[in-house]
């Protein structure tokens, strides 16, 4: 009687780091293929990109994405699972939508995609930074990157938006 007393609230205990544990995963899995969906974005900006600043923007997202790429997946691997090795779905449509536009159409759709990518993006890690654990050291650590980059969208888009 006493062993299944100990086990019942063994169980109970565990849920709350269980659930912790999950939603960690999670937010790791989509900061993964965020990651690579901004490193696929940075490159079509420094491809089909009319202005200088938006190339420079898109070479920033490329080098400051893949270093958080390895980061997200240093921490994703301490948390026992296997990363996801590519962008979703819908990343990979927001892309092949890009994909088709090229000169100052290109920069100012790129540049409002990144506002709105930024802004939640900023929200999802500044959540997750409360976290007391990889996940949330990740997180913490990225934050001021995302501003940085969710500032210079902005100053973008407010260029490009000028200049129709």
């Amino acid at each position: 009687m006493k062993l299944t007393s100990v086990a019942i609230i063994a169980v109970f205990m565990a849920s709350p780091a269980l659930a912790a544990g999950k939603a960690s995963q999670a937010f790791l899995k989509k900061a993964i293929e965020g990651n690579y969906a901004e490193i696929e974005m940075g490159k079509l900006a420094q491809q089909n990109g009319q202005s200088d600043d938006v190339k420079k923007y898109g070479q920033m997202l490329s080098d400051d994405h893949s270093a958080a790429n390895q980061k997200a997946m240093d921490a994703a691997k301490s948390l026992g699972m296997a990363p996801p090795d590519g962008p979703n779905a819908k990343q990979k449509a927001d892309a092949q939508k890009m994909s088709k536009m090229t000169g100052a159409r290109f920069d100012r759709d790129f540049a409002t995609h990144m506002v709105a990518d930024h802004q939640k993006e900023l929200a999802e890690y500044k959540k997750e930074s409360k976290q007391p654990d990889a996940a949330g050291d990740y997180a913490k650590g990225q934050v001021d990157v995302l501003q940085k980059h969710l500032d210079a969208a902005k100053s973008l888009r407010s260029t490009k938006s000028s200049a129709r």
